[in-house]
């Protein structure tokens, strides 16, 4: 699987996980993944993570819009349709592959070829949110997040699909970084003057560590590297996983934003994360937890992470860089979640975000002084 590093080219400080990559194709050129492009997202931006609960397409892109206005992120929308679930999506043009009526894969092995071209049919039934949000954010000039599968979760479910496992693997790595450069490309032509945040989601990566995953974890880390390099030198490209995980795994793959729920675990990789960001990297904390009750407001969350950002200075962490190098989320999508609990989840988020950003500064003219 070292064909993933040497075939998408990705430069030492992503192998290392120790820096985004900003290097270029163009000589003197340079990429979006900069101070221009990370100003948006510096100290406490919300942001959204993924799916909504909404049926309504153009409802749902209001809302995107109205819950998170810095950095609206273009929602998925599996309660309007099963074609819009993160696996059912992302199979939409593989040969050999097809989605049943509730979401379900249909797949004839003979016809999978990990070579045959890759169509992104944006028309599908798949990308109606996608295709909304676009349509109601005409004029919009500021940026836009948005996500995609990961090509670890994707072969996972197309080796439980019953796809052989070295085939799917190559055919998920393919197909995501096809998706990826093209749903790119057309959110570009529909808003040209917004920049792009892009998340590869991998929820499967929570057993990565077990002798008993399929794949070995350097094997995963160029998965994932591969997925990332699709549009990285034009956009911000993070990676998010709600999965207890480990982190150094997901530093090394080399995003620019890495995303991951607010949970004690996180202090053990005090030093990468103290790495990651020393190099600019962005961290999107996971604030507000979306499994369990919902609390009323947002001070137990704000507790909980101001608790991890001591633990994490305690271990190396620049207490300014962790403020101001962040974004605000929910810890996973909501599409489990009433309308209701989605806008107060959010509402919750801002509510964080500010108190982040009101420590960025402080902290900002503390040094300043």
């Amino acid at each position: 699987m070292q064909i993933f590093k040497k075939q998408y080219g990705r430069c030492s400080n992503c192998v290392y996980g120790v820096s985004p990559c900003y290097e270029s194709d163009v000589e003197g050129g340079e990429s979006m993944q900069t101070s221009a492009m990370q100003k948006h997202l510096l100290g406490g931006v919300a942001t959204g993570i993924g799916s909504l609960p909404h049926r309504d397409a153009r409802e749902a892109a209001e809302f995107a819009f109205f819950a998170t206005p810095e950095l609206p992120c273009i929602p998925s929308l599996p309660r309007r349709s099963p074609a819009e679930a993160m696996i059912a999506q992302a199979v939409v043009g593989i040969r050999g592959i097809s989605i049943g009526q509730y979401g379900s894969l249909m797949v004839d092995v003979s016809r999978i070829d990990p070579l045959a071209d890759v169509k992104t049919d944006l028309d599908h039934d798949a990308y109606v949110g996608l295709r909304t949000f676009l349509e109601f954010a005409q004029g919009y000039t500021g940026p836009v997040k948005w996500q995609f599968t990961g090509p670890v979760t994707l072969g996972l479910a197309l080796i439980r699909a019953g796809v052989p496992m070295h085939t799917a693997f190559e055919v998920a790595v393919r197909t995501v970084r096809t998706h990826v450069r093209n749903i790119y490309d057309a959110v570009e032509s529909a808003l040209p003057s917004s920049a792009q945040v892009v998340f590869i989601d991998e929820p499967e990566l929570g057993n990565l560590m077990d002798d008993t995953f399929p794949i070995a974890p350097d094997t995963a880390i160029d998965l994932m590297s591969g997925a990332l390099a699709a549009v990285e030198r034009e956009g911000l490209v993070g990676l998010h996983c709600c999965a207890d995980v480990d982190g150094a795994s997901l530093l090394a793959s080399g995003p620019a934003i890495l995303s991951v729920p607010v949970n004690e675990n996180l202090k053990t990789y005090a030093g990468f994360i103290a790495k990651f960001l020393e190099g600019g990297g962005v961290v999107a904390w996971g604030a507000v937890a979306t499994d369990g009750p919902l609390m009323p407001n947002a001070d137990r969350a704000w507790k909980k992470l101001s608790a991890l950002w001591c633990e994490l200075v305690q271990g190396g962490c620049d207490a300014q860089k962790l403020r101001q190098q962040s974004l605000i989320t929910p810890a996973c999508g909501l599409a489990m979640h009433s309308e209701d609990s989605a806008a107060q989840i959010f509402m919750q988020v801002r509510d964080i975000g500010e108190r982040v950003r009101t420590q960025a500064l402080a902290t900002r003219l503390t040094v300043g002084a």
